[in-house]
C-alpha cells in the first residue's frame, strides 16, 4: 500500500499460516539475504526466525522490523509473562497506523527520490484505516452489551476488545505454541453458560479441536453454543478473496464477529 510501484513485495506466508510456528528453510533464507529490504513484524511473532532475523542484521542487512515504529505505552504485556508484549496489534487499528508510518519513514530513509510517493501513499492509506476504525465502531454498537464477549481459539484479539469495548477471552495464550489447559475449557464454558453467549469462534490459522472441545463442554452445562464462524488471526485470506488485505481481513472478521454475536448468519 505504501511503497506502491516503487517495491516489489515478496512474501514468506501464504494464507492460513501460522507464523508463531513457521521454520524458514533453505529457500526462504535464500530470498531474504537476496533482497533489499527484509520487513517483518517483530515482538517475537515470527517466533522460530529470531536468529536468522538477528544474523542478518549483524551482517548489516536493512530491514524495517514494525516493532520499533509502535508506542511502548500502547503495548499489552502477556497476562502471564509481563516481559513479553502481545504481538497481534494490528487489532488495534490506530497502532496500525503507527507501522503505516513507520513503514514510510523507513522506505523514505532508504529511497529518498521516491519519499513524496511514500508519503502521498502513506496519507491515502491512512483517510482509508480511518474509515475501518468508524466502520469497526458503528459494527460493534450493534451487539447488545451483554453478548459483548468473544471467544476464540486463542488470545489473539486482546488488542480489538481493548479498542472497541469487548470482553475478550482465548483458550490458548497470545501463542500458539502452546496447549489449551483443561482448567481453561471448563472456565470459559462456564462462562459462556451463564451469560449464554451466543457463539464461539474458530480461526484460520488455528486447529479447530479446542473450540470444538469447549463446545461439548458447554452443552454439558446444559447450554448450545455455537460456533459462529471462522476468524482471521494470525494470517490474512487469500489473495484473491476480500479477506486477502488488511482492511478486507478486518472488516471480514468484524462482520463474522458481529453477526454471530447478534444471532444473525
Amino acid at each position: 500500500e505504501i511503497g506502491g510501484d516503487h517495491v516489489d513485495v515478496s512474501p514468506l506466508m501464504g494464507p492460513g499460516v501460522d507464523p508463531h510456528l513457521y521454520q524458514a528453510g533453505a529457500g526462504a533464507v535464500s530470498k531474504l539475504q537476496d533482497s533489499d529490504i527484509v520487513a517483518h513484524h517483530g515482538l517475537h511473532l515470527e517466533g522460530k526466525m529470531g536468529d536468522i532475523f538477528r544474523s542478518l542484521d549483524k551482517q548489516g542487512h536493512r530491514s524495517i522490523c514494525l516493532e520499533d515504529g509502535l508506542d511502548p505505552l500502547s503495548l499489552l504485556s502477556d497476562e502471564n509473562n509481563p516481559e513479553v508484549h502481545d504481538p497481534h496489534v494490528w487489532f488495534d487499528v490506530s497502532i496500525w497506523k503507527q507501522a503505516a508510518n513507520h513503514v514510510a519513514v523507513q522506505l523514505a530513509l532508504y529511497d529518498p527520490e521516491n519519499a513524496a510517493d511514500y508519503q502521498e501513499n502513506l496519507d491515502s492509506y491512512l483517510m482509508e484505516l480511518d474509515a475501518l476504525e468508524t466502520y469497526i465502531h458503528d459494527r460493534v454498537s450493534e451487539i447488545p452489551e451483554d453478548q459483548r464477549v468473544l471467544i476464540t481459539a486463542h488470545d489473539a484479539f486482546r488488542y480489538f476488545g481493548r479498542a472497541y469495548g469487548i470482553e475478550v477471552r482465548g483458550l490458548q495464550g497470545i501463542s500458539t505454541d502452546a496447549e489449551a489447559s483443561t482448567s481453561a475449557v471448563s472456565d470459559l464454558a462456564t462462562l459462556i453458560a451463564t451469560k449464554k453467549i451466543r457463539a464461539i469462534f474458530i480461526e484460520s490459522s488455528v486447529p479447530i479441536k479446542n473450540v470444538e472441545a469447549l463446545q461439548d463442554a458447554t452443552k454439558a452445562r446444559g447450554f448450545d453454543v455455537e460456533i459462529g464462524g471462522e476468524l482471521y488471526s494470525d494470517a490474512l485470506g487469500d489473495p484473491s478473496s476480500d479477506a486477502g488485505t488488511y482492511i478486507g481481513m478486518v472488516r471480514a472478521n468484524v462482520d463474522t464477529i458481529v453477526n454471530s454475536l447478534k444471532g444473525e448468519k
